[in-house]
């Protein structure tokens, strides 16, 4: 068939050619597209302190563990975001304890490294902490330089040595739980015990990454007996509030688990730092489910030496929680304040002391009564307040400004305040005395007290009858003011001059010492770092862009509410106070933070207001019926309405609804059509009827004109001592400024000064190390001298060595001489003497060894015994 038709053989072998390049394409093609992974490369610079096995050498990174004592292990993937954002943070503490802990990074991710076939991490990066032969240590906490330090020095320094009494007052007054271990050493360099104590404080660092356990060591017998530890090993958790325990072990195996175990279940949590990691986690929610919330927001430098900001919340703690005014809390209050704390023999609670006497503006404060007008028409109850004027004792007070005197006019500005919070007093309904603290408005340096009691007038005969607390000359309406109070709806209420209208409000009722145990409403209060954490702090109420990140609030998830501290105070223990207090009372004064945005749908010259977060308490809550509609920016039937409303408000003057209660609101009917008829009809019929316009054109009484005037001139010259005394508090702060300027340049002085001490030691530091070289030459050129003479004296070892090898064998071939020399004279005695024979003449010397030299040519004849004697003596 081939020979037949060769184009078919031609075709097929076309073919199978074809085929052959077309599979060999393929298979390169698949060679090409599998390309091996590249070798890794160095993660850290040669210059950085860190040592890179970028290649995985687990092995090596266990043999360099074992010689040093503190090692830190950071394994990361080369590619990780997070492990190459932390490289730069490793780097900045290795600079710091390089010359105590070793850093090693560990490339684990490259599949032929030891690290990816024996480690499997489902993150990148991992820290890992070696005491020893404790560990692994593994580090959670942020990945920041200072945080990464602080926590490698307290693995580093895992107790804390106290020396003394002032040591034991700052540890015991620390928020955080303290456990002090008791250990002579004078007997044995470590005593019983010691050892295990010291394990159980690096397992507290294991189990917990942030180290809230702090562990303390007492050498002194003396300072032991002060919390409670007489025999050495024994071991200490301090409580504030709670009996302070001592370790028992007499029940309990005295391990480290066991001790760490003890201390971590009897602790008592004062403050709590919060560190969310930044996924996703129930951390915030578990917490903020336990109860009402205080989130503090702080600057945190965990380096630093002293934390005076936390000192203060520290104090704020203490003080709130201190329901019985225990003494030892009372002492380490003391100790935070910075105060001459006196020596105490233990820390044991002893009987409470007698309170000192209250300051004199405490005890004799400004204070006026308010009576609040009644709630409701049909109700016969009054809310009476005592409005008080107090001054702080923090922040500055020149000396040029004084101490305000209490007055009719620094009164009106306390009710000044006062009335912007008056709707928060309307509806207190308690026969209890409520009191709420708020700042003042014209001056930093004071705040207003409020402490109001529902009171019947049935009962009190405050209209009926004229038998009562209230039937004095200083409380009765004078004909003027009820007059004025009658005519003027929605006056300002009565200002009576009587303190003693319940004597039993004092100003010590507003105690914030064990306000904890007196309230409903206790707070946990909790701390986070603002460098870290601020991103929270704003979906919190915080300002985006502040001048110092500090912030708190007050989170009750259960009622949800949300309250914040006006980010323009100070964050400081008086403003926690307040803002604490203030919340803890029944009816709150305090304001709901609302999240809300400004919307531009109404423009401000239409008829129509739109209500934002920040005006709907005085658009909708205050004196007027208000007609609200309620819409969403996706909502495309609510424009529809518009013109509806616009159309209902040109129909409604903006005076035609009178004053009506907010309990009063009616929902508009689901099923019936939004229409201006139906509208009209809902508004005329819910709404209360409009007053008379004679009633509304009637001008007020010339007596309470002339009222008005003489308390606004009043007012005025209130206002312009106020101006003067802010002028003398700003000359103050001026001067103030003068000197920290001089101070300022002092300190310059003393850094220009500081500097050319720099530059001088720097120059003597290279005369030195120039120095340091020549010696360094002059050493070297020594040792070289030195190699060659020994060299040359191991030369001359080695040629005495082989003089003395030649001295033996010499001395043995003598000795051998000589013998033969001996029986060759016996033998010539013994026999008789033979004839002299010519042909054979006497040899001339002793015999020649076969191999031998020949004697010398100096050699005497001597007797053979008298060459013995010398060989031997030789």
């Amino acid at each position: 068939m081939a020979r037949r038709r060769p184009e078919l053989l031609c075709g097929a072998v076309a073919l199978g050619c074809a085929l052959l390049v077309a599979l060999k394409f393929t298979c390169s093609r698949a060679k090409d597209v599998i390309v091996p992974a590249k070798p890794p490369v160095s993660f850290f610079s040669s210059r950085s302190p860190v040592l890179d096995l970028f290649q995985g050498q687990l092995d090596y990174a266990e043999h360099v563990r074992r010689d040093s004592e503190v090692v830190l292990l950071f394994f990361y993937a080369p590619w990780c975001g997070q492990s190459i954002a932390a490289r730069s943070e490793i780097e900045q503490a290795a600079s710091q304890l390089s010359d105590q802990v070793l850093f090693v990074a560990i490339n684990c991710w490259w599949n032929q490294g030891k690290c990816r076939r024996q480690k499997h991490f489902f993150h990148f990066p991992v820290i890992h902490l070696y005491h020893r032969s404790f560990g692994p240590i593994e580090y959670k906490g942020p990945m920041s330089a200072v945080y990464i330090e602080k926590f490698v020095r307290r693995v580093m320094k895992p107790l804390l040595y106290i020396p003394s009494q002032s040591e034991l007052l700052d540890f015991l007054s620390n928020y955080e739980p303290g456990v002090l271990g008791y250990f002579e050493f004078s007997g044995s360099p470590q005593p019983p015990g010691y050892l295990t104590f010291f394990t159980s404080a690096l397992l507290s660092l294991k189990k917990d990454y942030l180290g809230t356990v702090r562990f303390g060591v007492i050498t002194n017998k003396h300072l032991a007996k002060l919390v409670s530890l007489v025999h050495s090993g024994s071991v200490y958790l301090h409580r504030h509030f709670n009996t302070s325990l001592v370790f028992p072990r007499e029940a309990v195996n005295y391990t480290a688990e066991n001790i760490h175990k003890w201390a971590l279940e009897n602790r008592e949590a004062l403050l709590r730092w919060l560190r969310p990691h930044g996924g996703k986690s129930l951390l915030l929610n578990n917490e903020l489910k336990k109860g009402p919330a205080l989130l503090v927001f702080l600057p945190f430098n965990p380096l630093a030496e002293s934390h005076p900001l936390i000192d203060e919340i520290t104090e704020v703690a203490l003080e709130y929680n201190n329901c019985h005014r225990d003494q030892v809390v009372e002492r380490l209050l003391q100790h935070l304040r910075r105060a001459d704390a006196p020596l105490f023999r233990s820390l044991a609670p002893e009987p409470p002391a007698q309170l000192p006497d209250p300051s004199p503006i405490a005890a004799s404060p400004c204070c006026n009564t308010v009576v609040l007008p009644q709630w409701r028409p049909v109700s016969r109850t009054h809310n009476v307040c005592e409005l008080c004027v107090n001054q702080t004792t923090a922040g500055l007070r020149p000396s040029s400004a004084g101490v305000p005197q209490c007055s009719f006019f620094e009164m009106a500005a306390a009710l000044d305040s006062f009335y912007l919070k008056e709707q928060t007093f309307y509806h207190v309904v308690s026969h209890s005395v409520e009191c709420s603290n708020f700042l003042s408005s014209y001056s930093p340096f004071s705040y207003y007290t409020a402490c109001c009691r529902t009171i019947n007038r049935a009962a009190t005969g405050f209209v009926d009858s004229a038998q009562g607390v209230f039937e004095t000359p200083a409380v009765a309406f004078s004909s003027l003011e009820e007059k004025c109070h009658v005519e003027t709806p929605g006056s300002l209420p009565h200002i009576e001059e009587n303190r003693y209208l319940f004597p039993e409000v004092d100003v010590s009722s507003t105690n914030f010492t064990g306000l904890s145990c007196r309230t409903n409403k206790t707070l946990n209060i909790y701390l986070l770092d603002s460098n870290l954490f601020w991103l929270y702090a704003e979906r919190l109420g915080a300002p985006s862009a502040p001048r110092v990140k500090e912030f708190a609030t007050i989170v009750d998830v259960r009622e949800e509410s949300h309250y914040v501290l006006d980010p323009k105070e100070a964050l400081r223990k008086f403003t926690l106070e307040s803002f604490i207090q203030n919340f803890s009372v029944l009816y709150s004064p305090l304001k709901r933070h609302l999240i809300g945005s400004d919307s531009a749908q109404f423009p401000p010259q239409h008829l129509i207001t739109e209500v934002t977060t920040d005006t709907f308490w005085e658009v909708v809550l205050q004196k007027q019926d208000v007609l609200l509609l309620y819409y969403a920016q996706w909502c495309g039937f609510c424009p529809s309405l518009n013109h509806v409303f616009i159309q209902l408000a040109r129909l409604l003057p903006a005076d035609a609804l009178t004053v009506a209660r907010k309990d009063r609101s009616v929902k508009y009917p689901e099923d019936l059509p939004i229409t201006l008829p139906n509208l009209l009809r809902f508004i005329l019929h819910h709404s209360d009827p409009a007053s008379s316009p004679r009633s509304r054109a009637e001008p007020p009484a010339k007596e309470c004109v002339q009222s008005e005037a003489v308390f606004q001139q009043g007012h005025i010259s209130h206002l312009e001592r106020e101006i003067r005394k802010l002028r003398a508090e700003i000359g103050a702060l001026q001067r103030a400024q003068g000197q920290v300027e001089a101070q300022l340049s002092s300190a310059r002085r003393d850094g220009h000064r500081l500097l050319r001490q720099k530059q001088s030691l720097e120059a003597r530091h290279g005369l030195l190390r120039l120095h340091s070289e020549q010696l360094r030459a002059l050493a070297e050129r020594k040792a070289r001298e030195l190699e060659e003479l020994a060299r040359r004296l191991q030369e001359l070892a080695d040629a005495s060595q082989d003089l003395l090898t030649e001295n033996a064998w010499l001395k043995i071939l003598v000795a051998t001489m000589g013998r033969k020399l001996e029986g060759r004279d016996g033998a010539d005695e013994l026999a008789p003497p033979r004839e002299a024979r010519p042909d054979r003449p006497e040899p001339s010397g002793p015999p020649r060894l076969p191999g031998s030299a020949p004697p010398p040519p100096n050699v005497s004849s001597a007797p053979a015994s008298e060459r013995s004697d010398e060989n031997r003596t030789g």
